[in-house]
């Protein structure tokens, strides 16, 4: 995920709650009355370092998906879907239930010509009764321009690995690391999520450490992030990773504050999502119909399909408040819309594809 920019010149269900006092940049906000809020069925409470709930405390819990795909999904792909169609889409996947929905980002144009209708996708969907919409930034250039088009939500990205940091966003992690605190700084109250990519492993530098994760997801977290997205940029976690990842930021990061952003290249993201709940991830990012890739990581495909996550969840008892049958409908039309089937999984058995060949 993400996309690269210039540099600057110069939740999970409940990921907002108030910051510790001491904090440089406190930001107050009551989770109750924003929007994030859930519900407090979850035992929100819980501090650094406790272990997550178990596959048999699940029945009831809340389960919060962000929607990327009118951002990820579409950031990629060869031609620019129209402003117009990208709100009918919002719009379609408001109506299902998603009520965080990632957009678009705020980005050079010249490396990501997709986006490049962001500004205005924006202007128009204020329009829409939605609790939250996300705007992905780079730096603070782009938070002004986010802010300046009436984005009240944003995300920034960094990454884990220099190589892919420099690639995706055109500086050194510390650079990164820097813009981060320049927006949260001028940013106030308002929401801020912290992509950390290649979390799992590098299209450029293969193996990560736990302990590079785990110390930028602190250092982030220390700076003011109100949520930290742990994300498979190339979709080769395992379960088992995703455990031992998910246990290890458990002791340096409330696990409250933690999401999962995975891509499905190696047909495991859902195993990877089931670990993620079963670590006490209540936070997962989405999108409709399998739709994504990165343009800045090579071979990642579709992030982890919305549908998917849905059928996943509440078949482990969560309540994720999303209508699978219209969310189905809506990817079906943006098929018809942008030409092509879809991967996600629900949209196979509705379609009655026959099964993939195995080759033999």
């Amino acid at each position: 995920m993400g996309i690269r920019d210039d540099p600057s010149p110069g939740h999970r269900c409940q990921p907002w709650r108030s910051r510790p006092s001491d904090h440089p940049h406190p930001v107050s906000i009551d989770r109750q009355d924003h929007p994030c809020a859930l519900g407090t069925d979850r035992g929100s409470d819980r501090s650094a370092g406790e272990s997550g709930t178990g596959v048999e405390s699940m029945s009831g819990d809340s389960v919060r998906i962000v929607e990327v795909g009118p951002r990820d999904g579409l950031q990629s792909r060869e031609t620019q879907l129209a402003t117009h169609l990208r709100i009918e889409w919002i719009r379609q996947l408001t109506a299902a239930g998603l009520r965080e929905i990632e957009a678009g980002s705020f980005v050079r144009e010249d490396l990501v010509p997709t986006m490049a209708n962001s500004e205005a996708v924006f202007h128009e969907a204020r329009t829409l009764d939605i609790e939250l919409l996300w705007a992905l930034i780079p730096n603070l250039r782009g938070f002004e321009r986010a802010r300046a088009c009436g984005a009240k939500a944003f995300a920034h990205f960094s990454s884990t690995s220099e190589t892919f940091s420099q690639k995706n966003a055109g500086c050194s992690i510390a650079g990164s690391m820097v813009s981060f605190r320049e927006i949260r700084q001028v940013a106030g109250k308002s929401p801020l999520r912290a992509y950390l990519s290649c979390c799992f492993g590098c299209p450029y530098e293969e193996n990560v450490a736990v302990a590079t994760v785990t110390d930028l997801a602190q250092q982030l977290h220390a700076a003011g992030a109100d949520e930290i997205v742990i994300s498979d940029t190339t979709g080769i976690a395992t379960p088992a990773a995703v455990t031992a990842l998910i246990t290890a930021l458990g002791s340096v990061v409330p696990i409250e504050q933690l999401s999962l952003h995975l891509h499905d290249t190696h047909g495991q993201a859902l195993e990877c999502a089931r670990a993620g709940l079963e670590a006490g991830v209540r936070s997962f990012d989405g999108s409709a119909g399998g739709l994504g890739g990165c343009p800045f990581a090579p071979g990642a495909p579709g992030n982890v399909a919305t549908e998917d996550l849905v059928t996943l969840f509440e078949a482990q008892g969560c309540n994720c408040g999303i209508d699978l049958e219209q969310l189905i409908d809506s990817s079906l039309w943006l098929e018809g819309v942008i030409g092509e089937k879809l991967p996600a999984r629900s949209l196979i058995d509705r379609r009655g594809d026959p099964p993939a060949s195995n080759g033999s």
